[in-house]
């Protein structure tokens, strides 16, 4: 365990030191692999699904706002909608302007869920998102997460349903709205997901913030079990084939990985936890302190050794 701490202490020390670096390289690539995969599950447009083009996007997006990845990626799964179909186009923005108004009116800094969220989707590792958003983000974070759900949703939809959609006479405009939208805000699985991750972000954040011992471990714990069984509810209740070796496998995995952001983010030492209690002119304050649980780093011991020269006489 002191080994980790001492490597925590040095990753804290280089991203201190390099973080104008850093956050670029990292925005890039983020951006970069958005937009790769946008293409990959898309690419109805020829003009945007080359590689310099992305990588001049992702450039872009490396040196802009943080926001302006969900931008690019929305111009981007757009340019494909309206290649392949103009009502998929209106359908797809019309979505897309809904969210950007939700987003950017309750959790505009949460920009990296609502890209991670489809990247996590395509890994098998969704569940990851709920309970992480939980613990670092605050109940708003729910609105955030639901976008990232609905752009997954909506490129994987027109992705397995792009035989059906094409193949409808150009003349049933009206038709071809309608089978768009039910496909689209109809889907039972995608609006059952969106309700079990907004009760997992909200539970996860309530039992957080309690004063209690192991508080982030029980919120993780809780999180797991309440999102798998709103899964199956919703599975119960809509027939959605929810796969529930699934659910579990990547549930347990994804509880690993909030382990080590609990690692990084809030690492504590219960057992040397303190209850302070203190007064005012106008209020007594009790105070439970837990220190956090750091070491120093080990200094560098430089030894200098002193040659004698021997001078030798002939």
């Amino acid at each position: 365990m002191t080994t980790l701490l001492v490597a925590k202490q040095y990753l804290k020390l280089f991203y201190s030191k390099y973080e104008i670096y850093i956050t670029p390289l990292m925005k890039f690539m983020l951006a970069l692999i958005s937009l790769l995969l946008i293409n990959a599950n898309l690419g109805y447009m020829n003009s945007i699904n080359k590689l310099a083009i992305v990588l001049i996007a992702a450039l872009m997006c490396s040196f802009m706002p943080t926001n302006f990845i969900v931008i690019m990626a929305a111009l981007f799964a757009l340019l494909h909608m309206y290649a392949f179909s103009l009502e998929c186009a209106v359908v797809v923005g019309g979505v897309f302007l809904l969210m950007f108004l939700l987003y950017f009116r309750f959790s505009p800094k949460d920009t990296a869920v609502v890209v991670l969220t489809p990247l996590c989707f395509l890994l098998k590792i969704p569940y990851v998102i709920p309970i992480s958003m939980g613990l670092i983000g605050t109940p708003a974070s729910a609105v955030s997460v639901a976008c990232g759900v609905i752009s997954y949703y909506m490129i994987s939809y027109v992705n397995k349903n792009a035989t059906v959609i094409s193949s409808a006479a150009a003349e049933e405009t009206a038709a071809k709205f309608k089978l768009i939208i039910d496909g689209i805000l109809g889907n039972k699985e995608m609006i059952v997901t969106i309700v079990a991750f907004a009760v997992t972000i909200v539970l996860v954040y309530m039992i957080r913030r309690m004063s209690v011992d192991y508080a982030w471990t029980i919120a993780m714990v809780v999180g797991a079990i309440v999102n798998i069984m709103v899964l199956l509810i919703g599975d119960l209740m809509f027939d959605i084939n929810v796969s529930l070796l699934s659910a579990i496998v990547g549930t347990i995995f994804s509880f690993l990985l909030t382990l080590i952001l609990q690692f990084f983010v809030f690492h504590v030492d219960y057992m040397r936890a303190e209850k302070v209690q203190f007064e005012d002119d106008e209020y007594y304050y009790y105070v439970k302190a837990v220190p956090k649980v750091t070491v120093t780093r080990p200094e560098k011991k430089v030894t200098h050794i002193a040659g004698q020269n021997k001078i030798r006489k002939s």
